[in-house]
């Protein structure tokens, strides 16, 4: 018997990347700058590919000199989830 009956389809990190740059264009307040995302300009992603991955750097709050939070994404689930993360702090920020 085959166990990879199951198994979810490859991650194609190009593809994965031009659908979630294109989710992230209806994200009310986010400008898109090359591969930089900018919140009230201020830069709060930075997206890149890297081998099989998309490597995203989150800042934890928009400033000149953020701190970030690494999130690899190997995975459809991932960007989902960082999509749902990103969504998450952008009403965090718009609330301050």
């Amino acid at each position: 018997m085959d166990n990879d009956f199951f198994a979810p389809p490859p991650f194609k990190a190009e593809e994965a990347l031009v659908q979630l740059r294109r989710a992230l264009r209806d994200q009310r307040g986010l400008t898109e700058r090359g591969n930089t995302w900018s919140f009230e300009g201020q830069e709060v992603l930075q997206l890149s590919v890297v081998e099989d991955r998309i490597d995203a750097k989150l800042a934890r709050k928009p400033a000149r000199s953020p701190d970030w939070d690494l999130r690899p994404c190997r995975a459809a689930v991932d960007v989902r989830k960082l999509q749902d993360e990103l969504k998450r702090r952008l009403a965090q920020w718009a609330d301050e």
